[in-house]
């Protein structure tokens, strides 16, 4: 099922389709790639959570990270990517009336994670083989912290956002997703 979906994703950029590339090269070598067992890397799934006007974005301040981000997060197990985005952004948010823009994957990206420790446990340097998803949200739902995994829940403009990102190397690939949503509203 997941394969299937990251087989049929029509790449946006060169760094896509190269991506595109690494990702189903590792499903086909490993079949741990659901989970985060596989210490090298393994699949992720991570949402956009826009208003229904597409002008805001919903980012919460990751404590891993120290930096406002998209939600997502592991699949643990679980094929159906959409599923486990839209989940972990409920958990992450507290926003209850979210829905997919459509079931495709949005876009796709091979992220660095750098070690850290996370529940008193060393985490290596590894891969997340990430497929993100277009999510629209209630604007008007009430937020809530989730203090497991951050410490701020925020709205915030599409043309702003960027300001607020202290991990430079996410800022292309939140730019590039900007960008379509921007190509989606015209």
């Amino acid at each position: 099922m997941y394969k299937k979906l990251f087989t049929e994703y029509q790449p946006k950029t060169e760094q896509e389709s190269i991506d595109q590339q690494l990702i189903l090269a590792f499903i086909d070598k490993n079949d741990d790639a659901l989970y985060r067992t596989n210490l090298a890397g393994h699949i992720t799934s991570s949402a956009f959570v826009v208003n229904k006007k597409m002008t805001k974005i919903l980012f919460a301040y990751h404590h891993i990270y120290d930096s406002w981000a998209w939600v997502g997060g592991h699949n643990d197990g679980n094929p159906n990517l959409l599923e486990v985005a839209i989940k972990e952004a409920k958990e992450e948010t507290g926003v209850k009336n979210i829905k997919p823009y459509n079931e495709d994957i949005f876009t796709i990206d091979v992220i660095y994670v750098k070690n850290h420790i996370k529940n008193g446990i060393y985490v290596p340097d590894h891969l997340h083989l990430n497929a993100t998803f277009l999510l629209i949200a209630d604007e008007n739902d009430p937020l809530f912290i989730n203090h497991a995994e951050n410490s701020g829940v925020k709205w915030f403009s599409i043309d702003e956002v960027i300001d607020h990102i202290n991990e430079e190397r996410m800022k292309p690939v939140y730019l590039k997703a900007f960008h379509e949503i921007q190509k989606i509203k015209t």
